[in-house]
């Protein structure tokens, strides 16, 4: 059954959206939520279609259904807000991008963070790197009932978090920490989307902060320098050399709070004296 951890924190006009990865939870977001609530942000970490449930709740929900969900929440806090911002981990890097890409009216900055659109990254095993080929294994119907198993480091490098989150995974809390794998329907959608958002990324104008890994176990920078050379708008880049793919939770977090809150805040500063002008 699914569980509704949802989090949403009060504060002022400007508002981000917070969007979790694929097999994931809003709780990989709610450190980064905190620490822009507490820089001023409105926050609301929300959470995708069929995701803090079981495997068939997944399997029930594609990319469409995703996005759609995302969409919804967007047009939601937008009226709530005088600026809205968006960002995601893994992929919901790639949702936020499809976001800005389908409602530039509405998006004033992006947050793309580990952004996944192929799992290339070292710790992924054999089996993983060739996933791109799923979608067409999907179309077929083949390996319906298949997972690819998360191992070590389980996109974390801080040893003591890392055992607190896979404890809590392979426990089957996946409301807390996520479902320990993804089933190859599910990653055959997310390669379906991440074509359509590739294709789009161009029609990205919204300034982009995107944040990397050096070392990420599980999509390698190959994809932060894909987002980097495509999208129209201007872009920051903030390369972090001691965590793994979570950056949201692992080491350099405050880091990525820090450089994400100043990036939004600079933008809502260009946007305010026409607003004075306006009122």
């Amino acid at each position: 059954m699914i569980q509704n951890v949802e989090f949403r924190y009060e504060g002022g006009r400007s508002g981000v959206l917070l969007i979790h990865g694929l097999t994931g939870t809003p709780t990989e977001m709610r450190l980064l939520g905190k620490g822009l609530n507490r820089a001023g942000y409105t926050v609301y970490g929300m959470q995708l279609a069929g995701h803090c449930g079981d495997v068939d709740d997944l399997l029930k929900t594609g990319w469409r259904d995703w996005y759609a969900s995302v969409e919804a929440a967007a047009e939601q806090m937008r009226h709530e807000v005088d600026h809205l911002f968006v960002a995601g981990l893994s992929m919901g890097a790639v949702l936020a991008l499809k976001l800005a890409a389908e409602r530039p009216e509405w998006v004033k900055g992006v947050g793309v963070y580990g952004a996944t659109f192929r799992y290339d990254g070292w710790a992924i095993p054999w089996v993983g790197k060739f996933s791109f080929l799923l979608p067409f294994l999907h179309k077929f119907g083949i390996g319906k009932h298949r997972m690819v198993h998360e191992g070590e480091p389980y996109g974390i490098r801080d040893e003591r978090l890392r055992a607190q989150i896979s404890g809590a995974m392979l426990s089957g809390d996946s409301a807390a920490a996520g479902l320990p794998g993804n089933p190859w329907p599910s990653l055959a959608e997310m390669y379906n989307m991440a074509a359509v958002v590739k294709r789009d990324l161009p029609k990205v104008t919204a300034p982009c902060l995107i944040a990397h890994a050096t070392e990420d176990d599980i999509a390698s920078i190959e994809n932060a320098y894909l987002v980097q050379r495509s999208v129209s708008g201007p872009v920051e880049t903030l390369w972090l050399k001691d965590s793994y793919h979570m950056i949201t939770v692992d080491r350099e977090r405050r880091v990525l709070t820090d450089r994400s809150a100043e990036f939004f805040r600079q933008i809502a500063a260009t946007y305010e004296p026409a607003a004075r002008a306006a009122a």
